[in-house]
């Protein structure tokens, strides 16, 4: 199903936000509390943000500039009068200092961490009911976190449907070499094993380096298809139909694992949640650019949603 909203230009509002701290035994975590203007304590979403260095705010350490993606969807959700909170990861933006080191470091410590903000906002800031919203790789993170408590309601956006292992493998499949190619796909079958692999060609050292095959060798044993069959919250499934890193195929083969989610397919809308062509520039010029606004389709089926959990189950 296909749907498009109309567009009211919330994102650009200067809306304040209040950082938050959430104490762990190995450091503080950080992230930034929107309240919608006229308190409400029925329900907050808590935004998951992607792979890698990626922030609070949707923007990614490794490249140029800023798109703002998930800066943008807490304001116009709060706009909305709906609260949310987005956090930076652990070991990264203002939770760096929590960071273990790269070789301590495994997925369950990014779904521990989501499975404590949600305790945060209920027990300590009074919120009666969470959504999980994931972003990208924080689809995953959010959907096992949100298997483990009682949620009111689970968001996947752009998140894929794939292992992480046969998923980096078509990623990699147009930017490397045959003989790396090669050389990447035995090496990421022996980590799909469990088995570390010591000598690591220079040119894959950066996506396999020993330090970090922990972490994937971690990452690669979860099926995400498998995990959301085994979700008992609501669901929604939201996937960009020019999105460059994950397909609407992918958000299809998690519908079909869960019949009872709800999937909203929109049209032009990209990774970084922007309207966007499939155009390779364009592409690439999103994920720099936060003047773009987010897809007029995008906040409408969100807030349809958590409304709906938010009066599930009351009188």
């Amino acid at each position: 199903m296909k749907r498009l909203l109309l567009f009211l230009p919330l994102a650009g509002l200067a809306l304040a936000g209040t950082e938050v701290e959430l104490k762990t035994e190995t450091g503080v975590l950080h992230g930034t509390l929107e309240e919608a203007a006229k308190p409400d304590k029925s329900v907050v979403v808590l935004i998951l943000p992607g792979s890698g260095p990626t922030d609070r705010d949707g923007n990614s350490a490794g490249l140029p500039g800023k798109n703002n993606c998930l800066k943008q969807l807490a304001e116009v959700l709060t706009a909305k009068g709906i609260s949310s909170l987005r956090i930076d990861k652990r070991g990264i933006a203002a939770s760096a200092a929590a960071g273990p080191k790269e070789e301590d470091l495994r997925f369950e410590t990014y779904i521990d961490d989501a499975e404590a903000w949600i305790d945060f906002l209920e027990k300590d800031k009074g919120f009666k009911k969470t959504v999980v919203l994931g972003h990208s790789e924080g689809a995953l993170i959010g959907l096992v976190a949100a298997e483990k408590k009682d949620v009111a309601g689970y968001i996947s956006l752009a998140g894929t449907s794939r292992r992480a292992g046969p998923l980096l493998r078509a990623q990699l499949k147009s930017k490397l070499t045959p003989a790396l190619l090669g050389e990447a796909t035995v090496v990421m079958q022996l980590l799909d094993q469990g088995e570390q692999v010591e000598k690591i060609s220079p040119e894959l050292n950066v996506l396999f380096r020993p330090s970090v095959q922990p972490y994937l060798i971690s990452w690669f044993k979860y099926t995400p298809t498998e995990e959301i069959g085994n979700l008992k919250a609501p669901a929604l499934i939201l996937q960009g139909s020019t999105d460059i890193q994950v397909l609407p195929a992918d958000a299809e083969a998690l519908h079909a694992a869960q019949p009872d989610s709800t999937l909203e397919i929109i049209d032009g809308m990209n990774h970084v949640l922007k309207a966007v062509s499939s155009d390779e520039k364009a592409q690439l010029d999103s994920y720099s650019n936060p003047k773009l606004e987010l897809h007029p389709g995008l906040v409408g089926p969100i807030e349809k949603f958590v409304r709906e959990q938010a009066k599930a189950g009351s009188p």
